[in-house]
């Protein structure tokens, strides 16, 4: 019985203390949803509380002066192709890395491991970049979110493919299959909630990212969401009701994303790495 209360107190502890720490993260949004229907002079108080007059007229001007639809467009494609790619690329690496055992797979897995640790050289990307011909261009910060992502996307593509049996495979060659075949018609449908669980997180990760659109895309028609924030700061420096109204505008998306989708990064997080 004092195991189990010391348990219940522990468990409450943890929450309440949880509980606290959010507050971190909630209590700076509310001020940011809140400022974006302020006036210049109301916003600048920095209060959590609710606006004298709500100024639906904030949004459609940062809309129409920040350029945020074609930004919006701009962060759609980056991400949905740099999400697509990914997925394509990752989990038929892993495919072949997970059924060919020996050294080398050992070695290669090690490899693309490595890149959860070691950080990206801005420097030396930009060189290969431009000696590849297409710097400055959306193509190249494709590949580099693509590439970026790989790591961590094959880590859950091995854990899961690794569970599947290998049998179905020997069944397929068997009845003539060839490799690919057994890759997109019996890997590929089993694998969507891993499919899903990466799409997410490569899309979260990608649309919130600013530094390799800043580097990477020398033409603003080009920018993302998160960078035009950073482009209309510099107009409207003084005016904190229309930054934070881009900030809203600039996160709701993801946000929206994660609500109806947690569910599936967590069942494809636990896919991934629990059953590996």
């Amino acid at each position: 019985m004092n195991f189990k209360r010391k348990l219940a107190l522990r468990n409450y502890a943890v929450e309440i203390f949880l509980l606290i720490a959010s507050l971190a993260i909630i209590l700076p949004l509310l001020m940011m949803i809140f400022g974006s229907f302020m006036t210049s002079a109301e916003v600048t108080k920095f209060t959590i509380r609710l606006p004298d007059k709500w100024l639906f007229s904030n949004y459609v001007k940062v809309f129409q002066e920040g350029g945020l639809g074609r930004a919006f467009l701009n962060g759609i494609v980056i991400t949905g192709v740099s999400s697509i790619l990914n997925i394509v690329t990752s989990s038929a690496a892993a495919f072949i890395l997970a059924r060919r055992e020996g050294k080398l797979s050992s070695y290669l897995y090690l490899f693309f491991f490595m890149g959860l640790i070691a950080p990206m050289s801005t420097i030396t990307t930009i060189r290969v970049v431009q000696w590849m011909g297409f710097y400055g261009s959306v193509t190249s910060v494709i590949f580099i979110y693509a590439a970026l992502n790989t790591a961590f996307s094959m880590f859950l593509y091995s854990g899961f493919i690794k569970s599947i049996p290998k049998v179905l495979d020997e069944v397929a060659f068997l009845e003539g299959a060839n490799l690919f075949s057994v890759f997109f018609r019996i890997i590929t449908p089993l694998i969507v909630p891993v499919n899903a669980t990466v799409a997410i997180m490569v899309f979260m990760s990608v649309w919130n990212d600013i530094t390799i659109p800043l580097y990477f895309l020398t033409d603003s028609s080009t920018w993302t969401m998160p960078l035009s924030v950073y482009n209309f700061y510099g107009k409207y420096s003084r005016d904190w009701n229309l930054i934070f109204a881009d900030l809203v505008m600039t996160s709701l998306p993801v946000l929206i994303l994660y609500l109806f989708a947690q569910k599936y990064i967590v069942s494809g997080l636990t896919a991934g790495a629990v059953k590996g």
